[in-house]
């Protein structure tokens, strides 16, 4: 029965080789402890997760510093029930401002404070000395485009960003 696999087969698991081993495990680590790498200098410098940060960040990058929050989510590469939480967070302590999107106000818009932007700016240097350290000085240019190209190629998309 050339060409043709039974049920039992497909159900079977692929067992992974030595080299899909080394990349599976390279990856899992890095994605289980690159964040509390990047995340421990912000807390102890300026009392942030490492999401806050990108969420305040993004918004700092940002026409008027203001987003959607469907967008915001999807730059931070967040649940908008996750940026939700976070957003509410960063709004009592001052850094964001929600408003309904005056173009359509089926959106929320979260802007970011002047004492937001002042965070950011404080912060800034110590996430770059993090992200240098841990991740980019280990690499040269050939490394880095081939960590960007695989990111791309692994990019998970949250389902609800809307």
């Amino acid at each position: 029965m050339s060409g043709t696999h039974t049920d039992e087969e497909e159900n079977e698991p692929r067992w992974l080789d030595e080299r899909e081993k080394e990349a599976w495990t390279g990856l899992i680590s890095l994605v289980l402890l690159l964040p509390g790498k990047l995340e421990s200098p912000l807390r102890q410098e300026h009392g942030l997760t490492l999401f806050e940060y990108l969420v305040l960040s993004h918004l700092s990058e940002a026409p008027r510093r203001t987003l959607r929050m469907g967008e915001l989510a999807f730059l931070a590469s967040g649940s908008l029930s996750r940026l939700s939480n976070v957003v509410k967070r960063c709004e009592g302590r001052g850094w964001i401002a929600r408003s309904p999107d005056p173009a359509d106000g089926r959106y929320t818009l979260a802007e970011l404070t002047d004492a937001g932007f002042a965070l950011v700016e404080a912060a800034a240097p110590t996430h770059l000395r993090a992200v240098r350290h841990t991740v980019l000085d280990a690499l040269n240019a050939t490394d880095q485009k081939a960590l960007a190209r695989v990111a791309q190629k692994l990019r998970i998309v949250p389902d609800d960003f809307g």
